[in-house]
């Protein structure tokens, strides 16, 4: 049985403003991983453990222009990518044509119930006004089979809450760590490891990585 919440307005926003910046978004970040071992190593980890259920289906979620989801296919998985951005979903098609794009919004995955060993959320939240994210992350536990894995990456601030905050596409929200996890796990996940780095931003908000399972 597929989800169906209802449609958070403020993706309409966020659907428009990434179609503006299809080609110099891939041109900023399609190779960024070469440059960021952290995050790199984090997706090769999730890859593997995804690989150990023996379940190799995995979504990259908010793939945009799907180079991670390429990633993912070159680690051995069975990946394919969903984004709410048309624009993004096309040029993640040209640039991959082997592998499967859909559009797709995330609180509604068009994915069967226990489906996926795997989900990769790279920084695919940011944009979620912090009251919409459990409605998220459900949809996220809903398709991943027992024991499933999921990598969420997100900015970290050492405040007490999240921090809305000018992201050069459309704003964005900050997450304390410790708060993300406590949303992981009221999700019905189990966090079990997390990396913070220092991106060097001039926004000044670490990197987070967080991994969990789902039981």
């Amino acid at each position: 049985m597929l989800a169906s919440f209802p449609v958070m307005e403020h993706q309409d926003d966020i659907r428009a403003a990434y179609d503006g910046v299809v080609e110099l978004y891939a041109s900023m970040f399609a190779n960024r991983l070469e440059t960021q071992p952290f995050s790199r190593n984090m997706i090769g980890t999730f890859a593997e453990l995804v690989r150990g259920t023996g379940n190799l289906r995995a979504v990259d979620v908010g793939c945009g222009p799907g180079h991670l989801t390429a990633m993912l296919h070159d680690l051995g998985l069975d990946a394919f990518g969903l984004d709410l951005s048309p624009g993004m979903v096309d040029h993640a098609r040209r640039a991959h044509p082997a592998l499967r794009f859909d559009e797709a919004r995330m609180e509604a995955l068009p994915v069967e119930d226990g489906a996926l060993g795997g989900v990769l959320a790279h920084y695919a939240m940011i944009h979620t006004p912090p009251g919409e994210l459990p409605a998220l992350l459900a949809e996220q536990v809903r398709v991943l089979a027992p024991g499933g894995l999921l990598l969420v990456s997100f900015f970290a601030t050492d405040g007490p809450e999240p921090v809305r905050f000018d992201h050069k596409v459309t704003p964005a929200y900050s997450w304390p760590v410790d708060r993300f996890t406590e949303l992981l796990a009221g999700a019905g996940l189990v966090p079990f490891a997390r990396l913070l780095h220092d991106p060097a931003s001039e926004r000044g908000f670490l990197d987070a990585h967080l991994l969990a399972r789902l039981p």
